[in-house]
């Protein structure tokens, strides 16, 4: 019998390694015993050494194996290094075998790695810094506590390094502790809760959190189910839920009997706002007939045709893109080409439904560079932005949304009139005169990635920053 033991850092490397040894010297998996952390002898006796793996010693397994185990790995199931190694020697003489979803150890690495990403999209979206830094000092200092379901820190911190590369952190959570010190990101040992100072910024999210709830659509389980009650102590807006939700019904009802006297008054602040809109709109509700004689920049020159944006005006949640691809410049909607279908997907995940929001772009046009059959997209610049904007601001009066959100620098600047800086503003909520403002990255950010590994965890960042959207229009 052998038995391994793994370090709580670099885990997967470790395991990949031994895996490999263990291999190439067709040791079975039931004659090996894994753990991770150090430990002393036990009844299997002293940890085992392995041999090398020979020389030019090679092993071929599916990708999608890899990206599974990389995530299962950090699961608590003490059986996880175990089930990942018997599927790597399962392999070498079924090299297909990890395609087949009926097959119960495949079921099994499948639904273990499933369960660290959601937990791995949690953290993302719940852990909540507190600032413990000298307001005087160069770098702002700042620290969190998090209890996670599974070893996900590791995996997790670079997420955070990213998002938050211009200050100092720490997130402690019972099994690893990550420190973020000038760029550099570390890993210490777990520890107990530890006394974390109130900050002066939670008020003002509490603020912004009651503000933005509507007591009209309370879903208790769907929110619980995106937000579990075990993350609501460490969550200062969560204070506010109970008597949100006590007082929803009454709310409700006040609202209901304010209705009628809102048409007239939107009504008349649209009217004021646009005097000129009679001119260039013919008639109520005829949005996309007056875009379709838009002159206002040269892109109608080549596009097919303007697209306008898609659905519901009493929509709370506004999405604004970049501008329409080659799919949607011929279809002539709005989101429908890969980067649509990426979007529709996490939108999916995160339990935003695409029918029950109001999808735009910052320009109305397709511009493109023409290579032989093929029109590659070209960004809009500023001057096409801005002249743009009219509609953009025409579409944000009409359907009055709670929240909109900026995917890109182009609807950043269309939103905002400026588009600098989107990663550093990335995550974070701004205001656009009395508009709230989410910032975050263009799906088609995601598609232009080639590396796989670069382009999951992009498109987990992404799925975290919708599932942050997601918790605030709970």
């Amino acid at each position: 019998m052998h038995r391994v033991s793994l370090p709580e850092v670099g885990t997967f490397e470790a395991w990949r390694d031994a895996a490999r040894k263990a291999l190439a010297a067709d040791i079975p998996a039931e004659d090996i015993v894994w753990q991770r952390g150090s430990g002393g002898a036990d009844l299997f006796g002293e940890e085992t050494v392995l041999p090398p793996a020979p020389e030019g010693a090679r092993f071929s397994v599916p990708k999608s194996f890899l990206q599974t185990v990389r995530l299962a790995l950090w699961h608590r199931d003490p059986e996880r290094f175990a089930r990942a190694y018997a599927m790597l020697r399962a392999l070498q003489a079924q090299p297909r075998l990890f395609e087949d979803r009926g097959d119960a150890r495949v079921a099994k690495l499948n639904a273990l790695a499933k369960e660290v990403g959601r937990d791995k999209h949690k953290m993302t979206a719940f852990v909540r810094f507190r600032d413990i830094g000298d307001p005087a000092a160069e770098r702002r200092r700042f620290a969190a506590w998090f209890e996670p379901s599974h070893f996900i820190m590791e995996p997790t911190a670079p997420f955070f390094a990213k998002r938050f590369g211009d200050m100092d952190w720490t997130i402690v959570t019972p099994d690893l502790t990550a420190q973020f010190e000038a760029g550099k990101l570390s890993f210490a040992p777990g520890q107990a809760k530890p006394p974390l100072p109130e900050d002066a910024t939670e008020e003002l999210w509490g603020t912004y959190f009651r503000n933005i709830f509507n007591p009209a659509r309370v879903k208790l389980k769907a929110m619980q189910a995106e937000m579990p009650k075990k993350y609501w102590k460490n969550m200062p807006e969560a204070a506010h839920i109970p008597e949100m939700i006590a007082g929803a019904r009454a709310r409700a009802a006040e609202m209901q009997a304010a209705a009628p006297s809102l048409p007239p008054m939107r009504a008349e602040r649209i009217t004021a706002r646009f005097a000129d809109a009679r001119a260039e709109v013919p008639g109520e509700g005829k949005m996309a007939e007056a875009l379709a004689g838009c002159r206002r920049c040269p892109l109608w020159e080549n596009a097919t045709q303007a697209v306008s944006g898609e659905g519901p005006l009493e929509a709370r949640l506004m999405f604004v893109g970049e501008q329409p691809g080659d799919r949607e410049d011929l279809e002539g909607r709005p989101f429908v080409g890969p980067a649509g279908q990426v979007f529709d997907r996490v939108l999916q995940e995160v339990g935003i439904a695409r029918d029950e929001v109001y999808v735009t772009n910052a320009v109305k046009h397709f511009k493109f560079r023409p290579q032989g059959r093929r029109r590659l997209h070209q960004a809009p610049n500023n001057h096409e932005i801005d002249h743009c904007r009219w509609w953009l601001d025409l579409e944000r009066e009409r359907v009055r949304p709670a929240l909109a959100v900026a995917l890109g620098a182009s609807a950043l600047r269309g939103l905002t009139g400026d588009g600098t800086g989107l990663l550093k503003r990335r995550g974070r909520l701004e205001m656009a005169g009395d508009q709230a403002v989410f910032v975050t990255v263009h799906p088609s950010y995601l598609l232009r990635l080639r590396d796989p590994q670069q382009r999951a965890d992009a498109e987990a960042a992404f799925r975290a920053d919708l599932a942050e959207v997601a918790r605030l229009m709970a």
